[in-house]
């Protein structure tokens, strides 16, 4: 057996897919014995059942929980016979020589333990961590400190990601990243597996240093490249994701460091720790708060106008207003208007004067009533419907402002769509047009870009095609740069039937940057369409999916707020309910994390969510109280049905069904 592949997944039956697909091709022009292991870590979004219907040839271990990356890796490795062993990650596509290219390199030197190659993320740029350097406590404190972010080509603040060396050029380096990582046999033997006090992050790290321990070189290899749609930084603004991976590199410090520098090495760490968990909660704020903030500065602005305008023209008594009119009317003015204006949609997408003008109007309405039960704080009745006029002309021109500097129209309420190109055959483009219309994208299909043409026979008339074009055709793949330009395009999908993965990439890094233009890939018999914006950029999809009502704006909104006043409701009738639960305790704690928004009474369980979300107490499948346990699939089927049909007053039922169940763990 020359090669062993071991690929873990958990929830991401898409990019596994796609990542299947691309090393049947790989294994095929591999010319040698190879075996392909899935480690399934208890997934719910349907994986296992895709591998054993797709890939028959693959080996399949599936865990009934998710023991982390480190110990799923290992239960593979331990019964792979390769010569080599590659640990590969779900969310990449490599392309058709990577395997021969690679273990040609590794048989031709025979010192190497272990092999790193070019990674790029979807859009076709060079992911750094392709190429890493041990992170000694120098190392690690110029990255924590942005120092190596600042002097990325730097040989002394550099080294983290080897910014000095040429991507272009084989080089020996220190640390190989686990996304693809192929190692030799007989050097794990002798170093050993992962490390599984390890459970995500910091293993490729200890082995890769381990190698080296050893006596073996590790390599960066560029003579093949693959697309790794997560790269390093994917959820560098999630705190859960600091900690995990700066306390991976406490575990190295500690465990291969001198006692005295592993202990200064911690403290760093954890210092680190803390202040990049605060920079990412304080990021993360911080955008989701711009647009608020914003039209909050907008209307003050406005409201500082409108009174010494009103102070010197209109009111009867030229006097001037009190300051508590600035410093504490107007602010709450402003809390109340745009309090109103978000639960009427201002701030959903695509933006509509409609909801704003709603929203505002509602809020001046409240205000103005208020107003004549507070005498301390009862002014201008006039300035309040001032104000909320202002606030309606600061909310709509923002918005308007911002979409003409970024779409050069006025058109504020349209939903600007995507000017697609698909780059395959004709009927690769039909059954991609299909599925985009099935998901409801927003996209206008310009046409499609045939494959390269064949050589014409000389001995007839016209040249012949591999696939005979149709009128929307718009050219051949060499003119793409062309198209690009002529049609404003800002969105090509290629079609994996038609196009190798060598082809795809190349086209990827050769295209120009600019104007900017997304990339994603359908593979060949796929139901989904992947790409990622960047490497900053958790990879999404568009699929075969219904629309689930459940993650529309305004229902997550309404949602919310029915969490909410639940909460607070069964807080008030706690001394009766408590002794209906099943778990008393579990009862108290779930209320106060629904209020903090940590979990929400009724969602999915069972089924994978399409996108982050609050845990659920309680399942739609809980409702049923079937006399039997109800199988896995059903209870996401029972799952997906309540949220393609989501309305509030299903919530409150369930609820009020499993009533004794408040109190279980979420």
């Amino acid at each position: 057996m020359k090669l062993s592949v071991v690929i873990v997944n958990y929830n991401v039956c898409y990019f596994l897919e796609q990542a299947l697909l691309s090393v049947r091709r790989a294994v095929e022009k591999l010319g040698a014995p190879a075996e392909v292991f899935v480690v399934d870590n208890n997934s719910v979004d349907g994986s296992v059942a895709m591998v054993r219907a797709r890939f028959p040839e693959v080996i399949l271990i599936e865990n009934k929980d998710n023991p982390g990356f480190s110990k799923a890796n290992n239960q593979a490795m331990r019964v792979a016979q390769g010569e080599y062993i590659l640990l590969l990650n779900p969310d990449t596509v490599v392309e058709e020589d990577t395997f021969r290219a690679c273990c040609d390199f590794m048989d031709a030197y025979p010192d190497g333990g272990g092999l790193g190659v070019k990674m790029l993320d979807g859009q076709g740029k060079f992911l750094p961590e392709s190429k890493r350097g041990l992170p000694t406590p120098a190392v690690a404190f110029y990255k924590i400190f942005g120092l190596a972010s600042l002097f990325p080509k730097s040989r002394t603040f550099g080294r983290y990601h080897l910014g000095y060396l040429d991507k272009d050029e084989t080089h020996e380096i220190e640390v190989l990243s686990g996304a693809f990582m192929l190692m030799r046999r007989t050097a794990l033997d002798q170093v050993g597996l992962l490390d599984e006090d390890y459970f995500m992050y910091g293993e490729d790290i200890d082995l890769s240093y381990r190698l080296t321990q050893g006596g073996w070189k590790n390599y960066y290899f560029p003579g093949t490249r693959i697309i790794h749609y997560k790269g390093e930084s994917t959820k560098r603004t999630s705190v859960n994701y600091v900690f995990v991976f700066y306390r991976a590199m406490v575990i190295f410090a500690r465990k291969h460091f001198a006692p005295q520098r592993a202990g200064t090495f911690s403290l760093l760490i954890n210092l680190a720790i803390w202040l990049r968990a605060g920079l990412a909660v304080a990021q993360r704020l911080l955008v989701q708060a711009a647009p608020v903030l914003l039209d909050a500065g907008l209307i003050y602005a406005g409201m500082y106008f409108l009174k010494n305008y009103w102070e010197q023209n209109h009111k009867y008594v030229r006097t001037d207003y009190p300051p508590e009119f600035m410093l504490v009317a107007v602010p709450a003015y402003i809390v109340v208007w745009l309090t109103s204006a978000y639960f009427s949609g201002a701030y959903d997408q695509p933006p509509k004067t409609g909801r704003i003008v709603r929203g505002i109007f509602l809020g001046t309405v409240l205000i103005s009533a208020f107003s004549n039960f507070l005498d301390a704080y009862r002014f201008s009745k006039a300035l309040i419907i001032l104000g909320g006029v202002w606030s309606i002309a600061a909310m709509v021109g923002r918005r308007l402002a911002l979409h003409f500097y970024r779409y050069r129209d006025l058109r504020l309420n349209e939903r600007r769509q995507k000017n697609v190109a698909i780059v395959g055959s004709a009927t690769e483009s039909r059954r991609v047009r299909q599925l985009l219309e099935t998901a409801a994208v927003q996209a206008r299909i310009i046409g499609y870009v045939t494959p390269d043409v064949v050589a014409p026979d000389p001995h007839a008339p016209i040249p012949s095609y591999p696939h005979t074009p149709t009128e929307d055709s718009l050219g051949e793949v060499r003119q793409l740069d062309d198209i690009i330009r002529i049609y404003a395009l800002d969105e090509l999908i290629f079609c994996g039937k038609d196009l190798s993965a060598s082809q795809i990439i190349a086209l990827m890094v050769e295209l120009p940057q600019q104007p900017p233009v997304a990339y994603k890939i359908l593979p060949e018999d796929s139901e989904y369409i992947i790409g990622s914006s960047s490497k900053d950029a958790p990879g999404d999809y568009y699929a075969l999916d219904i629309a689930l009502n459940l993650y529309q704006p305004q229902h997550a909104r309404n949602k919310r707020l029915l969490d909410v006043l639940l909460s607070l409701a069964l807080l008030l009738s706690a001394p009766l309910l408590i002794w209906l639960q099943k778990e008393k305790a579990g009862f108290l704690r779930n209320c106060l994390r629904v209020l903090s928004g940590r979990c929400t009474w009724v969602g999915l369980r069972h089924a994978v969510a399409p996108r982050r979300t609050a845990r659920a107490i309680l399942s739609p499948a809980d409702a049923a109280h079937a006399n039997t346990s109800l199988p896995e699939a059903t209870r996401r089927r029972l799952e997906l049905l309540y949220a393609k049909d989501y309305e509030p007053s299903t919530d409150v039922s369930i609820v009020l069904r499993c009533l004794r169940e408040l109190g279980r763990q979420g």
